[in-house]
């Protein structure tokens, strides 16, 4: 059966994407010239394949919905974080709760072995932890930074297989958390582990005054 993907989205891998293109006299803010963010709706696609063309509205009112949710996140990415806070209690906590009330609702009208039922009790399940980026304007909508940090270490663990030891474990895990944090707030590994040793050598140190985000290196 052939599926065709809400305008300006497309699939790569099992995870679709919204895709669209930054008018020209906006590219010079956004720095670039698409935004690219990643819906994470698996679950309703394969619901809307498995109902077919006739049965499809309740999984496509759900990528709608969602998508609504991601469009609201691009247009506040750049704002201040507090300010990035009370655009999404004034913009999407209204569509949060709509889209709550309707999986409520389509619980009870749909079967709980299809696609659909499925894809609608795992986001109720999973609600409070879908919607707990609405808490803190400091937090994404989702967890792909996160991911995009672990990838290296995933692509070394292809590498050397294992760890010899539990420590040697825990320890590759601590160095690994130390250089991606330093990466996120903008640092070169390298230098600030550098800047670090060579601090933390001296006497009477405050070693919480090397954590990266309150590191600046010239």
């Amino acid at each position: 059966m052939h599926l065709t993907h809400p305008k300006y989205t497309y699939k790569k891998g099992n995870i679709y994407y919204f895709s669209k293109t930054v008018p020209a006299d906006l590219q010079h803010h956004y720095r670039k010239n698409r935004l690219v963010c990643s819906l994470r709706t698996k679950s309703f696609h394969e619901a809307k394949i498995a109902q077919g063309k006739k049965g499809s509205g309740k999984a496509d009112m759900a990528l709608s919905t969602i998508q609504k949710l991601y469009r609201i996140e691009t247009q506040i990415k750049t704002l201040p974080i507090t300010t990035r806070h009370q655009q999404r209690q004034d913009k999407a906590m209204p569509v949060i709760n709509t889209f709550k009330d309707w999986l409520i609702k389509s619980e009870q009208q749909v079967l709980p072995k299809t696609k659909l039922g499925e894809a609608i009790l795992y986001t109720l399940n999973q609600w409070d932890k879908l919607t707990a980026y609405m808490q803190d304007g400091h937090l994404n909508i989702d967890n792909n930074r996160a991911e995009r940090c672990i990838k290296p270490f995933v692509i070394g663990r292809k590498n050397w297989l294992f760890s010899q030891t539990a420590r040697g474990a825990h320890a590759s895990a601590v160095l690994y958390s130390i250089i991606e944090t330093a990466k996120a707030n903008d640092l070169v590994p390298f230098d600030y582990l550098m800047h670090v040793l060579d601090t933390i050598s001296h006497a009477d140190v405050d070693v919480d005054a090397l954590l990266p985000w309150k590191v600046q290196l010239t």
